[in-house]
């Protein structure tokens, strides 16, 4: 059976779960330098979080990151561009891939953290494909 994945509020789970999630914060921000600390610091057993880590996940954090795949040509300044187009509509920047350029074009794909955003996917991703170097933008699934 695959895995099953449940929507459930904070409120209703275990402490330990919270402590968890409280502990993998910690690390991902630097705050807590290593495993062994973050444990400390979020006062549950490194067995706890090492059983649970892999299966518990915040969703707020997860929802708010999405993939912009992009077509460029290959110019000086294209992903530049496309770059500067994401930072102006608010959004953060995640990752970028970007495949080398074959006849004339490359494959980028921008992972981007849509929390603060002050337009719509559907804006920004227009007003991006108004650049005179992408030759095709979408969001990704």
């Amino acid at each position: 059976m695959g895995k099953r994945f449940f929507l459930v509020e904070a409120s209703v789970l275990p402490e330990v779960f919270l402590r968890v999630l409280k502990a993998k914060e910690l690390l991902a921000s630097g705050e807590a330098k290593n495993i062994s600390c973050a444990t400390r610091m979020a006062e549950i057993s490194r067995s706890a979080f090492y059983k649970y880590k892999d299966c518990i996940f915040d969703s707020e954090n997860s929802r708010e990151v999405l993939t912009v795949m992009a077509t460029l040509l290959d110019q000086t300044g294209a992903l530049q561009a496309l770059l500067a187009g994401i930072s102006a509509a608010g959004a953060s920047i995640v990752t970028i891939n970007q495949s080398t350029p074959e006849n004339g074009t490359a494959q980028v794909a921008v992972a981007i953290r849509t929390g603060t955003m002050q337009l719509t996917i559907e804006e920004m991703i227009s007003q991006l494909a108004k650049q005179k170097t992408v030759v095709e933008i979408h969001r990704g699934i």
